[in-house]
C-alpha cells in the first residue's frame, strides 16, 4: 500500500502516474473507514483527494506554505504529512485535531477552523517572505466557493490584487458549504462551469489572473495546471471543480447530510440508526418553536449565516421561504442585515453558532445594541461542543455579550424554558436579546407545552436548603441537580436556576446572600467575565462579603474530545462537582 510508505509529501514525487491514482483510492478509502467509525467531516475531504495529491506533488511543503480554508477539506493533507498512523485518533481526546493546527505539524501553515481566513493569512506570509528575500516561496490558499464569498475573503482578494505576492488561490468549487451554497457568486460560478472556458473575467478587475475551470478529479489535468502556475510569479487564481463526497455514492447523493454524517457503514455508506430517530436536540426545539410562533406572528423572520440544517431551521425555511434568509458565510452581514430588518418592525431571529457570532462582534455592538434594535440572537453551540475543539467551543459568549449595554442575556436550562424564552422575546422588546443553548440532545425528552411568558429578569429556586446556595447557569442545571441529590449533605444546599444572566435577579440574589454562608456558580463558559463574575461584581458594589465561588472553564483554549471528557477536565461533571461541593460543606463545618 502506497499510503503507508508516505513518510512525507516528498515521497509523492517518486510515484508514477498510475501509482498516484492508486494512492488517491487508498486515501479516499482510509478517510471513509476512519470517519465511519469515529465520526468527523466526510464530504469535503473526499472531494479534495486528487487536489491534495496534486498540490503536494507539485509544491514543496513545508517550504511552500499550504493553507486549507476551514479545514474540513484537509484530511487527505493530514494523511500525506506524517499523520497517517495517527489518523484513527482524529478529533479524539489527546489525538490529532480535525482541523489544521500549527502546533501539530510544520505542514499546517495556519490554523483554520472558521471559513474565509486562508487568503488573508497567505498574503501576510507572502509579503513577509518578500521582505526576507524569499521570492521563490509559493503560498497556496485552498478555499471553497462558499467561503470565498465571505467578507474577509473578499477583503483579502481586494488587497491581493494590489501586490506582487507569490500566492495561488485555488477555488475549490463544489457548490456546497454545509448546505448548498447561496448568493450571486454561486450563480456566476455555475455559469463559468457551464461554458467551460476562461473567458469570464470576474477576477480581472481585482488584477488576479484567472485560469480554469479544471476537473478536480482528473489528476493529470490538475498537475499540469499546477505545474504551469508554479512557474509564474505574483497572484494567481485556479478554479477547480470537485464533487463533495466523491467516491462514496451515498455521500455524493446527499451532500448536506454527509458533510458530517456521524457513524456509518463504510461499505454501503448507510448512516447508523443506533441513536434512534426520536431523539430531540436543542436545535430541533428552536426550529420547531419558531415555526409555531411564525404561524401566529407574521412579523417573525429567520436569518442564518450558512447554517440552515445545523441550526434546525430546515422546516422553517421550507414552510416560510419568503421569511427565511440564508446569507451565506457572512456573519457580519447577517447581524447588520437583521438590524435593518428590525428597524422596519419585523421580529428577526438571528440563529448563529456561538463561535461564529464572535466574528460579528462590532456589528452586535455598533449596529444592534447601540441603536437598541430588537434583534433576537439564538446562540447555538454554546458551551463545550466536543470533537471540533478549540475553534468551535462556545465558551466565550457570556463574557463577550454581558458587557454590552442594552443587551439581555438568557441561558435556558431545558427545552421548556428555551421555548418560553423564544416566545417571550417577540413581545415588546426594548433592545437585543441573546438566548444561548448547547449543541446536541436534550437532557430529557420533553413534550412541547403551551407557551408561558418568562418573568423577565427573574431566576427560579428549584430546591431550598439551609446553608449554601448553588446557582446553575443554563443546562448545567441537570448536572447540579444530580450532584446535590447524591450528596449526604444535600439538605444544606439551595439550588437556583439563574435563567437571566443579564439583567440579574437582584431580589433573589439579596435573598440568597442574606440566608446562606456561601454562593457557588456553575457555568459551561469561561470563568473570567462569566455569570459568576457578574454576581461577584454586584456583590462587591452592594457590600456583600460572603464567598462566591466560580466553577467554569479555565483561562485556556479547550482541546477536542468527547463532551463528557472535557467536562471532567474542567471539573464540570457530576463527580467533580459533587466533590467540590462536599469540600465546601466539610470546610465550613470545620470552622
Amino acid at each position: 500500500m502506497w499510503l503507508e510508505k508516505m513518510a512525507s509529501p516528498a515521497d509523492l514525487k517518486k510515484l508514477t502516474a498510475t501509482e498516484l491514482m492508486d494512492l488517491c483510492q487508498e486515501i479516499r478509502q482510509r478517510i471513509i473507514t476512519v470517519v465511519a467509525k469515529n465520526e468527523g467531516h466526510l464530504g469535503a475531504s473526499l472531494g479534495t483527494v486528487e487536489l491534495t495529491v496534486a498540490i503536494h506533488r507539485v509544491f514543496n511543503s513545508p517550504e511552500d506554505r499550504i493553507i486549507w480554508d476551514v479545514g474540513h477539506q484537509a484530511y487527505g493533507h493530514k494523511l500525506l504529512t506524517g499523520r497517517q498512523a495517527l489518523f484513527e485518533t482524529n478529533r479524539k481526546w489527546k489525538g490529532i485535531s480535525g482541523f489544521p493546527s500549527r502546533e501539530e505539524s510544520p505542514h499546517d501553515a495556519f490554523g483554520t477552523g472558521h471559513a474565509g481566513t486562508s487568503i488573508s493569512a497567505a498574503l501576510g506570509m507572502a509579503l513577509a517572505a518578500q521582505l526576507k528575500g524569499k521570492t521563490d516561496r509559493k503560498h497556496i490558499a485552498i478555499i471553497g466557493d462558499a467561503s470565498i464569498a465571505s467578507g474577509i475573503a473578499l477583503e483579502a482578494l481586494n488587497h491581493l490584487g494590489t501586490t506582487s505576492a507569490n500566492i495561488l488561490v485555488i477555488l475549490n468549487d463544489n457548490a456546497q458549504s454545509i448546505d448548498s451554497s447561496v448568493g450571486a457568486l454561486k450563480s456566476y460560478f455555475e455559469t463559468i462551469k457551464a461554458t467551460s472556458n476562461d473567458s469570464h473575467k470576474l477576477f480581472h478587475p481585482l488584477q488576479i489572473p484567472y485560469s480554469g475551470p479544471v476537473d478536480g478529479h482528473n489528476l493529470d489535468q490538475l498537475m499540469k495546471a499546477l505545474e504551469n502556475i508554479s512557474t509564474q510569479k505574483g497572484p494567481q487564481l485556479l478554479h477547480v471543480v470537485t464533487t463533495k463526497g466523491k467516491g462514496l455514492a451515498e455521500a455524493e447523493k446527499d451532500q448536506v447530510r454527509y458533510h458530517a454524517p456521524g457513524k456509518f457503514d463504510p461499505v454501503t455508506g448507510k448512516i447508523n440508526k443506533d441513536r434512534g430517530a426520536s431523539i430531540r436536540k436543542y436545535q430541533d426545539v428552536v426550529g420547531e418553536t419558531l415555526e409555531e410562533l411564525a404561524a401566529v406572528n407574521e412579523k417573525i423572520v429567520a436569518i442564518t449565516p450558512a447554517m440552515v440544517t445545523g441550526s434546525g431551521l430546515s422546516g422553517f425555511f421550507k414552510r416560510y421561504p419568503k421569511r427565511s434568509f440564508d446569507v451565506g458565510i457572512a456573519e457580519q452581514h447577517a447581524v447588520t442585515f437583521a438590524a435593518g430588518l428590525a428597524t422596519t418592525g419585523l421580529v428577526p431571529y438571528c440563529v448563529i453558532y456561538s463561535t461564529f457570532l464572535q466574528r460579528a462582534y462590532d456589528q452586535v455592538i455598533h449596529d444592534v445594541a447601540l441603536q437598541k434594535l430588537p434583534v433576537i440572537f439564538c446562540i447555538d453551540r454554546a458551551g463545550l461542543v466536543g470533537h471540533d475543539g478549540a475553534t468551535h467551543h462556545g465558551v466565550f459568549d457570556i463574557a463577550y455579550l454581558r458587557v454590552i449595554p442594552n443587551m439581555t442575556l438568557i441561558a435556558p436550562s431545558d427545552s421548556t424554558v428555551l421555548r418560553n424564552a423564544l416566545f417571550s422575546c417577540q413581545k415588546s422588546l426594548n433592545g437585543p436579546v441573546a438566548i444561548r443553548y448547547p449543541r446536541g440532545v436534550l437532557h430529557e425528552v420533553e413534550n412541547p407545552t403551551a407557551f408561558k411568558a418568562l418573568a423577565w429578569g427573574k431566576s427560579e429556586i428549584l430546591k431550598k436548603g439551609h446553608r449554601f446556595a448553588l446557582i446553575s447557569v443554563g443546562t448545567t442545571k441537570a448536572i447540579c441537580e444530580k450532584a446535590i441529590s447524591e450528596m449526604n449533605q444535600s439538605q444544606d444546599w439551595t439550588h437556583c436556576d439563574l435563567i437571566f444572566i443579564k439583567p440579574l435577579d437582584i431580589e433573589l440574589l439579596n435573598q440568597l446572600m442574606s440566608q446562606h454562608e456561601q454562593i457557588v456558580v456553575v457555568e459551561e463558559g469561561v470563568r473570567m467575565g462569566g455569570a459568576a463574575t457578574a454576581i461577584q461584581e454586584w456583590a462587591q458594589q452592594t457590600a456583600w462579603h460572603k464567598p462566591i465561588t466560580a466553577l467554569g472553564v479555565g483561562d485556556q483554549f479547550v482541546e477536542h474530545g468527547a463532551v463528557e471528557t472535557l467536562q471532567k477536565k474542567q471539573g464540570l461533571d457530576v463527580t467533580s462537582l459533587k466533590k467540590q461541593l462536599q469540600e465546601i460543606t466539610v470546610k465550613k463545618q470545620a470552622h
